[in-house]
């Protein structure tokens, strides 16, 4: 089938898929972030949540049948998606739903990816896609699926796998593939100790981005066969898409962004990464554009005031440069340096925030200096703290990654106080 390149062609096409987004994951390598949050709550962004990019990708790619499937401490998940993601029209067939694990065919929890959407095999059938688009809710990115989904449907895929590059020593994270000359999934293999860099590029890898397109009758097929394989571990990279190949044709799909040119995408799985991506929106040209009208990342916001700066004396003055300072935020007599403050953030006189991402609600005292951190929702830091000084005594205290970025959380601050 040729590639009808109008956009009335593409738009068909997405019309005619539903997406599932895998939300239930644990987000483990973030450690104290997600010990109450499974990963795609986690915020970013100053304002967004991580889960909001993907379902972002959906509705302006078209794709408005959307299920989020949930099972690790998804209530601030469940509870963001109800308030933010509500304005779908049912009576057009639109929907956002919850699927959270229900033991609906087997008496167990989802025991990995493909286990999750096979245990929603009955919705899948309910809903009559001719495609389905399986996602990650933890990515950040900002992608067309339109494009992909017709690529998939021109080269009469059964699987299309959305890949990027990556360098090779980040590589092994991920599915690694190589491909052939027509672009077809010759060889694939999941998070490999030494992975195989791409022929024409040594220093990197082509890495799987968690995004799948199927042909319906496909997945339920692969999806079936692997329920029933009691060797199997039951997830998409490590199982049915090996299967796949061998069987099947399975095709990659070169990624490029929503705009066409930068291909902007991050797991950020660790501190390190997550400090480090929200730090690079703060930058004069950011490799992520948020201030792009034509692909607007949509998420839930309170009603709050501007973020507002107080006091003007030596010592004193309430400052903030090469940052971004959401909603609600008062910076009272202190300085903030390229640092990203989430809403109704309170900074107390005299101190100085750098290089730190603040996340909603956080309350730091007088004579504070702090550098080099990623401060938790909700924390209370006490007047005449220091942290990103001293690694030592950072490190008695709270959880300090392995680039020296101190995570301080409500637990741990409770319990210097305790001391």
């Amino acid at each position: 089938m040729k590639l009808d390149p109008t956009q009335r062609y593409v738009s068909r096409l997405t019309q005619r898929t539903i997406a599932l987004v895998l939300a239930g994951g644990r987000g483990d390598r973030l450690g104290e972030l997600t010990a109450w949050r499974t990963k795609p709550a986690v915020p970013f962004g100053g304002c967004f949540r991580i889960i909001d990019f993907t379902l972002s990708n959906c509705i302006n790619s078209g794709i408005r049948r959307i299920g989020i499937l949930t099972q690790y401490k998804a209530h601030s998940l469940i509870r963001h998606v109800q308030r933010g993601w509500g304005f779908l029209r049912g009576e057009f067939g639109e929907f956002i739903e919850l699927l959270p694990a229900q033991q609906r065919i087997a008496e167990r929890w989802y025991a990995g990816t493909a286990d999750a959407v096979f245990q929603n095999l009955d919705i899948i059938e309910r809903h009559t896609a001719e495609f389905v688009l399986i996602l990650a809710g933890d990515h950040i990115y900002k992608m067309d699926y339109g494009p992909m989904i017709a690529r998939h449907t021109e080269a009469d895929a059964d699987l299309t796998i959305g890949c990027v590059a990556v360098p090779i020593e980040r590589a092994g994270a991920f599915g690694v593939m190589a491909l052939g000359g027509d672009g077809r999934i010759v060889d694939f293999v999941e998070k490999p100790q030494h992975p195989t860099p791409r022929p024409d590029d040594p220093s990197h890898a082509l890495a799987s981005m968690g995004i799948y397109v199927w042909r319906r009758a496909a997945l339920i097929e692969a999806l079936r066969a692997d329920a029933n394989d009691a060797t199997s571990s039951h997830d998409f990279g490590k199982d049915v898409i090996p299967k796949a190949i061998v069987g099947g044709r399975v095709f990659g799909y070169p990624f490029e962004d929503a705009a066409g040119g930068q291909n902007y995408w991050r797991d950020i799985g660790t501190l390190d990464a997550f400090w480090e991506a929200n730090l690079e929106l703060t930058h004069v040209a950011p490799p992520l554009n948020l201030y792009d009208d034509d692909w607007p990342i949509w998420t839930y916001q309170e009603q709050l005031p501007p973020a507002k700066f107080v006091l003007d004396a030596p010592g004193r003055c309430g400052s903030a440069r090469d940052s971004m300072v959401a909603s609600g935020c008062i910076i009272s007599g202190a300085e903030v340096r390229s640092s990203l403050l989430f809403c109704k953030v309170h900074v107390d006189e005299r101190s100085v925030i750098e290089e730190t991402v603040v996340l909603p609600e956080v309350r730091i005292g007088a004579e504070c200096r702090i550098r080099r951190t990623v401060i938790d929702k909700g924390c209370v830091v006490p007047p005449g703290t220091h942290i990103g000084y001293d690694t030592v005594l950072d490190r008695s205290r709270f959880h300090v990654s392995p680039q020296g970025i101190a995570l301080v959380t409500a637990d741990r601050l409770r319990a210097m106080s305790d001391q």
